[in-house]
């Protein structure tokens, strides 16, 4: 009996995880100010995870090649909810965002920004987004 119940339970688990629905998202930068570099793609889906100076509460991380001063890549198998998008030109390949006083020397650029300043700042609430589809989108990068 024992057993007959842990398969039931096994089936119906497996079934339940096939079951949920996944989806894809495609993120694209476009007018780097060169190709020098990568441009990291990081994937937020958590409140209180922006800001992240160091890259480490993302969710998902790429690092992708520069052609013609653009980049894009695809976010796959992603469940349904609130996701939100940093991106960092990093034209010296060193996994951090480049600083002289508090200004970033390389492009950055989230999901929902067109300009980042003191009284705009970047915050999870402000740069999320439901994922409920497959989803495409344009990251404005900002160079200070």
């Amino acid at each position: 009996m024992k057993k007959l119940i842990s398969v039931l339970f096994l089936l119906l688990f497996f079934n339940y995880s096939y079951s949920q629905e996944s989806y894809s998202l495609a993120l694209k930068v476009t007018d780097l100010r060169n190709s020098t570099g990568v441009v990291v793609f990081a994937l937020y889906n958590k409140d209180g995870s922006i800001p992240d100076e160091k890259l480490k509460k993302c969710y998902k991380k790429e690092f992708v090649a520069i052609t013609r001063n653009s980049a894009t890549v695809t976010f796959d198998n992603l469940p349904k909810g609130n996701y939100a998008v940093f991106v960092l030109h990093d034209e010296n390949k060193n996994n951090k965002i480049d600083k002289k006083f508090i200004l970033p020397t390389e492009g950055i650029g989230f999901s929902n920004f067109q300009i980042i300043n003191l009284s705009n700042r970047p915050s999870f609430s402000k740069a999320s987004f439901l994922i409920n589809e497959n989803l495409i989108k344009n990251i404005k990068i900002i160079y200070k």
